[in-house]
């Protein structure tokens, strides 16, 4: 109790430790989800090491497609087998199920780097409330796999500004350890406005879609253009319809 009154009395002197914790959420396409994984490091000056590295990293969202959270609470240090960890990294990937077969699905990366310092020009700020924000825009291709020229899609995620202009690499992060207790780090991705092939003279633009040149044959699985502008073939989508036109399958 005397500790305790001390306390009261000379508050100035009894401050609360900073959280252990920030948060990580992400605004994405709908549809969209995220799965994270935090990795750690020993923490600086510490000269233990974890055997084989093992629950040095820790996942959220793993099992995206039957139970995901916008919003993940994750530690910035932690303790494994009595070695002090502090994180380092968070490995993203964005997902996107555009079927319903296991494999029907398409992703990107991104990712959010934590040190001990670093210079201002590569530091994330963090506005009134808390938070931060970095930027990216995911644009959707598209290309034929195998004999019945089934649709597949890529995902192909690149960083922006906060106006949504491009830039170099993937979306990304950096930030300091001293900056992230009690606060949220928000990822926000949007999506291009229009797909396209995933590579060239492979399909033709027409008013309503593409069209998927034949090749030499439908039994050519590169099916390159090559000059041939008026042959083509039709091609699968992973529901099972046959479309001679994508997006919209039928002309």
């Amino acid at each position: 109790m005397a500790v305790l009154g001390g306390c009261f009395a000379l508050m100035a002197g009894c401050k609360s430790s900073p959280p252990n914790s920030f948060t990580f959420t992400a605004d994405l396409p709908p549809g969209f989800v995220y799965q994270a994984v935090a990795k750690y490091e020993p923490d600086i000056g510490e000269t233990c090491s974890v055997p084989d590295g093992r629950n040095t990293a820790v996942g959220y969202n793993l099992q995206w497609r039957e139970n995901y959270v916008a919003a993940s609470e994750i530690a910035i240090r932690r303790t494994v087998r009595g070695c002090p960890l502090v994180i380092r990294k968070i490995d993203l990937e964005i997902y996107f199920a555009y079927g319903k077969d296991r494999g029907d699905f398409a992703s990107d990366y991104a990712a959010v780097a934590i040190r001990g310092e670093l210079e201002e020009k590569y530091k994330g700020t963090f506005n009134e409330t808390g938070e931060s924000r970095f930027y990216g825009r995911c644009q959707w291709l598209f290309r034929t796999s195998g004999k019945p020229r089934i649709l597949r899609k890529l995902l192909d995620c690149k960083k922006t500004d906060e106006l949504g202009t491009l830039a170099r690499g993937r979306p990304f992060a950096a930030y300091t350890l001293d900056q992230l207790p009690g606060k949220t780090v928000r990822m926000k991705i949007e999506l291009a406005a229009e797909e396209r092939p995933g590579w060239g003279d492979t399909w033709v633009k027409v008013p309503n879609g593409w069209k998927r040149c034949m090749g030499e044959s439908f039994e050519d699985q590169r099916a390159y253009c090559n000059g041939n502008y008026t042959d083509f073939s039709t091609f699968q989508m992973v529901d099972g319809r046959i479309c001679t036109i994508y997006p919209g399958c039928t002309e």
